[in-house]
């Protein structure tokens, strides 16, 4: 063995890993694939190195590490022996063998169904026009918010009492919904979840049992149709008309309605004042909670803003969810909850059971970026200039796509419909707009009735008018 086992070893210098990290691999792969038997007598490490052309150092860190992990057994004035009591199933070491172990794993029904979601949408490489979703990280105030993180962390150590929910995040925050959404909530009321998709699971989880009725719009987020479903729930696809989701007594009395009033997604709709009120008086009268989704409601470009459900309703059956990432950019992911009052204690104790927790650091930034109005001067400042983008991008898909495509112009968010008209199949569509660098989404991806729609969903927040103009060319070109 002295003789065979340098040859069993390949150690690499192309500046990858480490000589010792590779030596460490290798030894144990070997041990744990039989190639070396238990009990077997190593050479010693000065054999070894020089063998190898290595510094004993090199070999006596590798080996120190798997007599750390159990595989070799040390002894003074002793070469380095296989541990003899190690325990290896020496039947499972091909990779096919691995394979057909795992296929014999038992998934649950809904693990089995979540190909089948189309949910999340995941882009490889860099974002790319017009991925929807998107806010343009190269307008956020970088430095500004780096200050805030720098002082957050300076702090931390003077923190004492640290609950889940950081309380001056949950004042600034509160004192910004209060003006600008019309939230009717106390501070203690705002729970901080790592997404707005965990805090869609955290309600769901905490509401639903399994066999419940809930309501989801069709078109809609399929973030809202995946969580309600893995809650157990009977999840029915309610159409959408003029003025948003069609309230329909012929349907299954829900538990729970997710809606998204400010801009519908995907269409961008606005639910007017007399369809909240009917939704509202409705969820009384059914014993239903809702969940209010205010993903892009920060930006609105034609008329100040309908209040929120959640300050419209007269009882606490409303859920008030929001999220960081689109009115800030997608490294700030956190996502809140606005919870009734009276259940703020047991959704605590749900998101501390879930895990749904988040930086205290990153939240005490927040807070003082939310304070000291730097986010609402950005805000601000990017409303005027994703209002021209979306000025931009309707009139260059007019210019390139001409009839082929009928846009609805939102009257705020970050993103926009174009629907397709004749045979066209928007999924192929799509795909092929991708293969020419183009993003998009389906809209027929989104449905969840049948229906026979189809179009296109466009994000234009993201991107200036040059990239704008560019990818709309290309959208022209494939689309005519």
């Amino acid at each position: 063995m002295d003789d065979l086992l340098p040859g069993m070893l390949h150690l690499s210098r192309d500046g990858g890993a480490t000589l010792t990290r590779q030596l460490t691999d290798q030894l144990r792969d070997l041990i744990t694939k039989g190639r070396l038997a238990l009990g077997q007598r190593l050479p010693s490490s000065r054999q070894l190195a020089q063998s190898l052309d290595v510094s004993r150092n090199t070999v006596s860190f590798a080996i120190e590490q798997l007599a750390a992990e159990g595989y070799l057994s040390l002894s003074a004035g002793r070469r380095p022996e296989v541990a003899a009591g190690l325990s290896l199933d020496r039947r499972r070491t091909s990779s096919r063998s691995n394979c057909a172990e795992s296929a014999r794993i038992s998934l649950s029904p809904w693990a089995r169904g979540l190909h089948r979601a189309n949910w999340p949408p995941v882009h490889d490489g860099r974002p790319r026009p017009f991925q929807p979703g998107l806010a343009d990280e190269r307008e956020f105030p970088h430095e500004v918010w780096s200050r805030c993180l720098r002082r957050a962390a300076r702090n931390a150590p003077l923190r004492r009492d640290r609950p889940i929910n950081h309380p001056p995040l949950q004042e600034a925050l509160l004192g910004h919904l209060v003006v600008h959404r019309g939230i009717k909530a106390k501070a203690s009321q705002i729970l901080i979840v790592p997404t707005a998709q965990s805090g869609l699971t955290l309600v769901a989880n905490a509401l639903l049992e399994r066999g419940d009725h809930a309501w989801i719009e069709s078109p809609g987020y399929g973030g809202a149709n995946v969580a309600l479903h893995a809650a157990g729930a009977i999840v029915s696809a309610m159409p959408l008309d003029a003025q948003g989701m069609a309230i329909s007594s012929a349907k299954d009395a829900p538990r729970l309605i997710f809606v998204t009033p400010s801009h519908q997604y995907p269409t961008g709709r606005l639910m007017p004042i007399g369809r909240r009120l009917e939704l509202l008086r409705f969820a009384e009268a059914a014993g239903a909670c809702i969940i209010e989704d205010d993903y892009d409601g920060e930006f609105h470009y034609e008329a100040r803003p309908v209040a929120a459900l959640q300050g419209l309703a007269t009882s606490p059956r409303v859920f008030y969810l929001g999220t960081f990432s689109k009115s800030t950019y997608a490294d700030i992911r956190f996502g809140y909850v606005v919870v009734p009052e009276a259940q703020i204690e047991i959704f605590e104790l749900a998101q501390r059971h879930m895990g749904m927790l988040t930086s205290i650091t990153m939240q005490d930034a927040l807070a003082e970026f939310i304070s000291a109005g730097a986010y609402l001067g950005h805000i601000r400042r990017m409303t005027r200039l994703y209002k021209g983008r979306r000025d931009r991008m309707l009139q260059a898909l007019a210019s390139e796509a001409g009839s082929r495509l009928t846009v609805e112009a939102p009257a705020g968010g970050m993103q926009l419909l174009a629907r397709c008209h004749g045979t066209a199949n928007d999924r192929k569509l799509s795909a092929r707009l991708l293969e020419a660098g183009v993003v998009s989404r389906a809209l027929s991806i989104m449905t969840y009735h049948k229906t026979d729609e189809q179009g296109l969903f466009l994000g234009f927040a993201a991107w200036n008018e040059k990239e704008i103009d560019r990818a709309a060319r290309v959208l022209g070109r494939i689309v005519r």
